[in-house]
Formats: C-alpha cells, structure tokens, sequence
C-alpha cells in the first residue's frame, strides 16, 4: 500500500511541475502579445494608422472555431474521465479539423483585407494592416505547439495511455490549447475594437 502511494505521490508532484513549466512559458508567450499589442497602440499617432480598418469576416468566423474548438477539447477530457473512448475519440479529432478550419480561415482573412484593398507588406501597407499580419503569425506559429501537443494526445489515445485517473498528458495540452484560444479571442476583440 505505501509502494502504490508513493508512486500516486510521484504522479500527483510531477503533475505539478508540468504544469508550473507550462505555466510559465504561458506567461512568456503572453508578455510577447502584450508587448505587440502595446507597440500598436503606441503607434497610433502614425501618419498611416487607419482608424477605419474593417476586420475581414474570416476572422469573425475562426474566433467563433477557435472557442468550439476549445470546447470539444474539454469534452474529450470529460469523456476519458467517464471511460468513454469512442466519445473521447470523437471530440479528439473534432478538435484537431476544428483547429485546421482555424488556420484556413486566418489565410482566407488574409485574402479577404487584400481583396479589400488591405496590404500587410510592401508600399502600400500601413501600421494596421502589418501589425494585424504580424500578430497573426506569431500567433499561429505559438499554435504549432497546441497542434503537435493534440498529435500526441491522439497518439497516446490511441495507445492507450489515458484513463479516467491518467490524465496529465491531455491536461497540459489542453491548457495551452485553451491559452492560445483565449490569446485569439484577446487579439480578436483588441483589433476590432481599438480603433
């Protein structure tokens, strides 16, 4: 009986330093997002600020996958914490198309503001437009992570490694998924309110 404590224990403890890293490289990511979005307001006294810029629909449309998505994330949790694979295994892949409908919609928003006449780089590009492309792509390069992450969890899923007192892989993918979920929703409400 103490053997099998000591091993809960172990578990319980490194359940907890996973989650203090990843907590702290939350906090580091979170700082890169609060120094852009500082560096955009701060460059509103510019000659070419557009108080007038419309956030492409596409944009509308991913936030909207992005908080589904981080939805059916939680539902899988539920479903290995109540042994139930195949429901698991449902809202597992919903999360990963959700996320890949994610990314689609962000180039489709970045075809939308060119069409628009909305230029990210080059001469015809202002501070609005280039802030919005590069707060974009920082962001979708963080979620490579969430997605590798969510690769892994099916993996293991698959594999497995998870039941409803082993949860800590899907725990911690998760929190980032939710994280960089909720730095969208952030960015999102930031870009089209500041004006």
């Amino acid at each position: 009986m103490e053997t099998k404590m000591s091993i809960e224990e172990h578990q319980i403890r490194k359940g907890k330093s996973y989650k203090l890293l990843l907590l702290f490289g939350m906090i580091s990511i979170l700082m890169i997002f609060a120094g852009l979005t500082s560096a955009y307001v701060v460059s509103k006294s510019r000659p070419d600020w557009m108080s007038d810029f419309q956030m492409p629909t596409a944009f509308i449309y991913s936030t909207l996958v992005m908080i589904t998505s981080s939805a059916t994330f939680y539902l899988a949790y539920r479903s290995v914490k109540s042994n139930n694979r195949a429901q698991a295994t449902m809202f597992f892949w919903g999360t990963l198309l959700l996320g890949f409908l994610f990314v689609y919609l962000q180039f489709k928003g970045f075809k939308q503001a060119v069409e628009s006449g909305y230029f990210f780089t080059g001469s015809e590009s202002n501070v609005t437009t280039s802030f919005l492309y590069i707060v974009v792509i920082v962001h979708l390069a963080h979620l490579i992570g969430g997605f590798i992450s969510l690769f892994i969890v099916i993996y293991n899923h698959y594999k497995q490694k998870y039941n409803s007192s082993q949860t800590l892989g899907i725990e911690l993918s998760a929190m980032y998924w939710h994280f960089m979920d909720f730095i969208w929703v952030y960015l999102f409400l930031f870009f089209y309110f500041f004006k």
